[in-house]
């Protein structure tokens, strides 16, 4: 995985090469590269206004970036068909709201609408998907409540159901564990390690980005600053200087993830 101005190889998958991104005039990110490793879990750390959601934006097509270039198999990602694309790609925002009446099943059917002609019903397999898509995530019995009845983790889950239902090859999370409790955010991230996906997923939760994520992508202000396996990336004097907080971290044998504690702030 490539990182800060390091230029990456072309290849299979999603990618991002240098990219920078302002917004009222202020510098988000900056030239940040990211090559995220096909089939595994790549989490994106860093404090609150490091440009975790901006490079998923970037990633996803959403935004495009000043400068530098994300590709898709080595195209560049505008120059992707947007059909093509939408398939291949599904993002879960860390929020979405609707005024619309709409079933958690409509939700998750929303999911298969880059791969059905204009106006065309659904078909058995659309229905197939979306079912599977709601028993994965556990919201086979909430399938018929309106999305306005929902909990924040329930909204949560229903997202990631349909972003499941859109069939990608690549997902993208924007703090998927926002909302959640302790045994649903186990859950939901056993499911992504599970796939056969390439997950990109931003997270704020450092024991969880160990425990879950093959590789790591440290940002700060907008820069990456470190990249690669957890246990390597994840030290004490990292975690220092980027969020300013003093912590232990220990490896209960050889091989094991890491697991941090943290003993409070340093102090101005």
């Amino acid at each position: 995985m490539s990182a800060g101005g390091d230029v990456k190889e072309t290849g299979q998958g999603l990618a991002a090469d240098r990219v920078s991104w302002s917004a009222g005039g202020t510098l988000v990110l900056d030239g940040v590269s990211v090559t995220p490793r096909p089939g595994a879990v790549t989490g994106v750390l860093g404090p609150n206004g490091s440009g975790k959601s901006t490079l998923l934006r970037l990633l996803a097509g959403v935004l495009a970036p000043a400068s530098g270039v994300v590709t898709l198999d080595g195209t560049a990602l505008g120059e992707v068909p947007r059909r093509t694309a939408a398939r291949r790609i599904a993002l879960v925002h860390q929020q979405a709201d609707t005024q619309v009446e709409l079933t958690v099943t409509d939700v998750v059917r929303l999911g298969r609408t880059p791969h059905r002609r204009a106006w065309a019903p659904a078909s058995a397999a659309d229905e197939a998907t979306v079912h599977d898509a709601l028993e994965r995530t556990g919201l086979t019995d909430h399938a018929r409540r309106l999305w306005h009845t929902l909990s924040g983790g329930e909204r949560q889950r229903a997202q990631i159901a349909r972003a499941l239902a859109q069939e990608p090859r690549e997902l993208l999370l924007d703090e998927p564990t926002n909302h959640l409790d302790i045994q649903h955010q186990l859950e939901l991230l056993d499911l992504i390690s599970g796939l056969d996906l390439t997950s990109v997923v931003a997270l704020h939760d450092l024991n969880l980005a160990a425990t879950y994520c093959d590789q790591v992508v440290v940002l700060r202000r907008g820069r990456v600053v470190a990249a690669g396996e957890p246990g390597a990336v994840l030290t004490e004097e990292l975690i220092a200087d980027v969020y300013g907080v003093r912590a232990r971290i220990s490896r209960p044998g050889p091989g094991e993830r890491p697991h941090i504690r943290f003993l409070g702030t340093l102090g101005p």
